[in-house]
């Protein structure tokens, strides 16, 4: 396995990274958001999706595959703040440092805000260990996702 992390540039990469949110949903979030959303979420809704967005990424390629990717940029809510807004790696290369990497390669991108946020799904207690791992925690911020059927919650390093 030869992984390396770098700017998402290419058109394959691009659907590559499609591929990746649309794989790591349906493994990772099946039980925890409603069953209607995930048929709904399919691999071409996915590509255009990271067609129409493809800035603020970072890919994890193992060799040409993309394998995992993060997205990151500046918070939607909170001034003077960095977000990770995504960050997904193929289920078959999970447990092998890569989101470690992808992780600290999206907070080098976001050293310039002295605050980092991100959201995660209330039940997804998998992500919350990870993210605890950098220093994030709750904020007590939540919200109910309508179309997801599932409660998310923001958390903060400062």
């Amino acid at each position: 396995m030869n992984v390396t992390i770098r700017k998402m540039e290419t058109d394959d990469e691009i659907r590559g990274k499609a591929f990746v949110h649309w794989k790591s949903w349906h493994e990772s979030y099946a039980g925890l958001v409603d069953p209607a959303y995930l048929a709904a979420l399919t691999l071409e809704k996915c590509e255009k999706l990271a067609f129409q967005w493809p800035d603020n990424l970072l890919v994890a390629k193992d060799g040409e595959r993309v394998i995992g990717f993060v997205g990151f940029g500046e918070s939607r809510e909170i001034p003077d703040c960095g977000e990770i807004f995504a960050l997904y790696v193929l289920e078959e290369y999970q447990r092998k440092g890569i989101g470690s990497r992808l992780m600290e390669a999206g907070m080098r991108q976001l050293s310039v805000y002295p605050k980092k946020s991100l959201w995660v799904l209330a039940e997804n207690r998998k992500a919350i260990r990870f993210y605890r791992k950098y220093g994030f925690r709750p904020d007590g911020s939540a919200a109910r996702s309508d179309a997801l059927s599932a409660d998310v919650i923001r958390m903060i390093l400062d």
